[in-house]
């Protein structure tokens, strides 16, 4: 068989980390580049594949088994990921938690009338915290689940500053509040608003007069992002952006604390400690190509999330290798 053959729409962090991931992968290839910008402008690492305006990938549609998707969730993924599902096999990150059930409709219906498969907010979270938050509130249906992000590089959240008027560079961190693990991990069961778990740390590059306290009120009104939580907002200039937030770190926790009927507590706890949050959220991204391309070779349609993706899909290694290695 031959390799899965793969296209990145958008060429930002994570378009980046998608090409690095490919070539870590050899069951996949990396077949096109698609850019808003002016496709002449943008060299990539892969030599001999062709960089090309976003306005023409449906006409790609029959050389690309899987199309990912590596534009922002604030304005981006919720007209790509039902506009792309008509003429491909999608993977997205999706990852505005509170708009994901409508998302997941409207990418349905499209991949459905259209016959393809599409995996919708794939990446570490929503995506693997995602699958361990179910299994552990399956095994322990007694209990409470605390998921815990950072400190990092939220790549969501930042997107959306960036996309605020007047903002012209910007970063933000997600710092998980170290009272409340504790109080999570000694079987406490806490109940714990947002507030209580993280604060939220924005360094904002402005444009050349622009009305700083409107973007600091923008930012800690957003909606789905800041409106929640203690958020501090410091306005610096581009070079000590670049100098001293270039790092796109994250991680995080999710913890499950639970009892069963013997009487007896129990805390389930994954973590996740990133240097490249792009990185390693396009790794994952690529693993899901691979089960949509399978899914899709089975004749299987419509959109899809982490939980209904068997994990042998996942992986190159045969079902025969996965169970002598693995399990």
């Amino acid at each position: 068989m031959g390799k899965i053959r793969i296209g990145i729409m958008g060429y930002g962090n994570l378009g980046r980390g998608v090409e690095l991931a490919i070539r870590q992968n050899p069951d996949t290839e990396l077949v096109a580049v698609f850019t808003r910008r002016n496709p002449a402008d943008l060299k990539i690492k892969t030599e001999g594949v062709p960089v090309i305006a976003a306005d023409k990938a449906a006409e790609m549609k029959d050389k690309i088994d899987v199309l990912i998707l590596c534009g922002g969730s604030a304005t981006d993924l919720g007209v790509q990921g039902p506009e792309y599902a008509k003429y491909f096999n999608t993977i997205d990150s999706f990852d505005t938690h509170a708009k994901i059930p409508q998302y997941f409709a409207n990418v349905d219906k499209s991949a459905k009338d259209n016959g393809h498969v599409s995996i919708i907010s794939v990446g570490w979270d929503p995506g693997l915290f995602s699958l361990n938050r179910l299994y552990a509130e399956s095994i322990l249906p007694d209990g409470e689940n605390y998921t815990f992000w950072g400190k990092g590089v939220s790549q969501g959240h930042s997107d959306a500053i960036r996309r605020i008027k007047g903002v012209a560079g910007a970063i933000q961190y997600t710092i998980p509040i170290e009272e409340a693990m504790d109080r999570v991990r000694s079987g406490e069961n806490p109940e714990l608003s947002v507030r209580e778990k993280h604060t939220r740390e924005c360094f904002v590059v402005a444009e050349d007069g622009a009305d700083k306290a409107e973007i600091e009120r923008q930012i800690k009104t957003m909606p789905n992002y800041f409106d929640e939580y203690d958020t501090v907002v410091h306005f610096i200039s581009a070079e000590e952006l670049r100098e001293k937030h270039g790092k796109m770190a994250h991680g995080g926790f999710v913890i499950r604390s639970g009892k069963t009927l013997g009487g007896n507590n129990h805390i389930i706890e994954y973590s996740l400690k990133l240097d490249s949050n792009p990185e390693f959220t396009s790794s994952v991204l690529v693993a899901y190509a691979r089960a949509a391309f399978r899914l899709s070779q089975k004749g299987d349609m419509g959109a899809k999330t982490v939980f209904d993706i068997a994990p042998a899909l996942l992986s190159p290694k045969s079902g025969e290798e996965i169970r002598g290695s693995l399990l």
